[in-house]
């Protein structure tokens, strides 16, 4: 990996000399500006390979986004190139759409370990947080995109959304601090390129995060921008998305075929 391609592709000026908290922060906020958390890869029948080089060739030389395997796997990889302590965690995502937790390492997540503390990194989520949380339960973690509460369930975090403080809103996921490999989550990559059950395979999406916390989002035939509870909508001819992925994400794509099909529920879990 060229770091510093890599740091030009997120806007990032100079690599670091030493890791710092500040530089983390930097670092995670960067990368969510700049590389979409997209599945156009599924809709266009590229299949998804989490071999390192293939994950750089993507999302550095090609200026792609990706999923969650995708991005994290990277990210991790550049984190550990500039000094930082890291592993992998494995999470399970509550779908707004089923209103279900996915199966077993449905997301995957990082864990920094730096000046004896634990930060909980993501840039591989549509609706997350801009910069790292520390791990610490029962405290709103505030940010442009609103508050963030961590809280334990045994030896299960869970992740919650609010809006307003001391009211619960959404379920974002909930993880262990089991120490995960890249390759643990080959399975379910493939099952998130081919399951009905899953938002990547039922619905074409790229979505950035924007300064203000908000965030624009194409998915189907649709264009939006959100912001707080502002929210535009803009439907799309086939002939415009095109325009729009590259205007708006700097995506091109090959034999695209937009996608925003209905997600059928997942078998039960516990």
């Amino acid at each position: 990996m060229d770091v510093g391609c890599y740091l030009q592709r997120i806007g990032f000026p100079n690599a670091p000399a030493t890791p710092s908290l500040e530089t983390l922060k930097g670092l995670h906020r960067s990368h969510l500006f700049s590389v979409p958390f997209e599945s156009l890869s599924i809709h266009c029948k590229e299949p998804i390979h989490l071999e390192l080089p293939r994950l750089y060739e993507k999302i550095v030389q090609n200026q792609r986004g990706g999923f969650c395997y995708e991005l994290n796997g990277l990210f991790q990889w550049l984190l550990r190139a500039l000094g930082f302590h890291t592993q992998f965690l494995a999470a399970r995502v509550f779908n707004r759409f089923t209103q279900c937790y996915g199966p077993p390492l449905d997301h995957l997540v990082i864990l920094v370990d730096l000046d004896g503390q634990q930060f909980l990194c993501d840039v591989g989520f549509g609706e997350g947080f801009l910069e790292p949380l520390e791990l610490k339960p029962e405290v709103e973690q505030i940010q442009e995109g609103g508050i963030f509460w961590l809280s334990l369930e045994g030896a299960t975090w869970v992740l919650e959304h609010r809006e307003i403080s001391g009211e619960k809103e959404r379920f974002l996921y909930k993880f262990t601090l089991e120490e995960k490999k890249l390759e643990d989550f080959y399975d379910m990559c493939l099952y998130h390129q081919t399951s009905p059950c899953s938002i990547f395979t039922c619905k074409s999406f790229c979505s950035l995060h924007k300064a203000d916390g908000g965030r624009l989002t194409y998915i189907g035939h649709r264009l939006i921008s959100s912001t707080g509870k502002e929210r535009t909508e803009t439907v799309l001819q086939d002939s415009e998305i095109p325009t729009v992925l590259f205007d708006k994400f700097g995506i091109k794509l090959k034999n695209f075929e937009p996608k925003d099909e209905k997600i059928l529920p997942p078998p039960q879990q516990d």
